[in-house]
């Protein structure tokens, strides 16, 4: 599957943005989805992550309560819906996709068999 990701932006502390992830393939809705990021000079963080059906999502700590994950299996794309941003949150957002057979650990970024190229984010201050 190939992913795609767009969205970034350069937004205002306290500003909100989406972030889209189109997949490629007919088996999307077969794939667990994941958002990361990387800041510079910082390893790879999660952000969030939602299983293959949608009922099930999780998130980082430092998104907790700001940001939504959700996804859309017929048009192929999962989402970030990012509020309340701060300047910390600046960071390139990968999205990834993870496939049958699925892993549990979904903070973890070797459960992830595909990456997008990364969209950036800049939240001024």
């Amino acid at each position: 599957v190939q992913l795609q990701a767009s969205g970034g932006g350069l937004v205002q502390a306290g500003g909100s943005l989406r972030l889209s992830c189109a997949a490629s393939g007919r088996t999307f809705s077969s794939y667990d989805m994941g958002w990361f990021r990387q800041a510079p000079g910082k390893e790879r963080e999660f952000v969030a992550a939602i299983s293959w059906s949608g009922v099930s999502t999780y998130y980082g700590d430092s998104v907790k309560g700001r940001f939504t994950i959700s996804r859309e299996n017929a048009k192929n794309t999962v989402y970030l819906q990012m509020h309340s941003l701060k300047p910390e949150d600046t960071a390139v957002y990968y999205c990834a996709a993870d496939g049958p057979p699925r892993g549990s650990s979904w903070r973890a970024s070797w459960k992830y068999d595909y990456w997008g190229q990364g969209t950036l984010v800049t939240v001024s201050s």
